[in-house]
């Protein structure tokens, strides 16, 4: 039996490490918004202090299957509120690392899942 690896031609993230993630060749060094369709745009500009509702908002018009919250370097949830507008288009969205966020995403896109994640990266300091 011959085994081979699926193919997908999802967008995956190449690597990650304190304050940038890799699409591709590419190095981004600013919170963004990552999609297994193909879209890419930045979001959330500062921390997790600097989120608010306006930000979840923004994830629940991408219309994702799931969508994934990276939030640093460690878990930190978002508001109950905030996460309405997911709640209200049925679109759930799970909390974790960014670490682990950019792993767990790149399996559900490999997967063919309809997936987003929205990564906070933390500069290194």
């Amino acid at each position: 039996m011959k085994l081979q690896p699926d193919r997908s031609d999802a967008q995956t993230i190449s690597g990650y490490g304190p304050g940038w993630v890799g699409v591709g060749s590419e190095k981004i060094t600013h919170n963004v918004i990552i999609c297994s369709r193909g879209d890419r745009v930045a979001w959330a500009r500062g921390g997790f202090d600097d989120l608010d509702a306006a930000h979840f908002e923004q994830l629940a018009h991408l219309e994702a299957e799931v969508v994934i919250f990276g939030s640093g370097s460690r878990i930190r949830f978002p508001r109950a509120a905030w996460l309405q507008p997911l709640m209200a288009r049925r679109i759930g969205l799970e909390t974790m690392d960014t670490a682990a966020a950019c792993r767990t995403y790149n399996i559900l896109a490999q997967e063919g899942r309809d997936v987003a994640v929205a990564l906070l990266l933390e500069d290194p300091a």
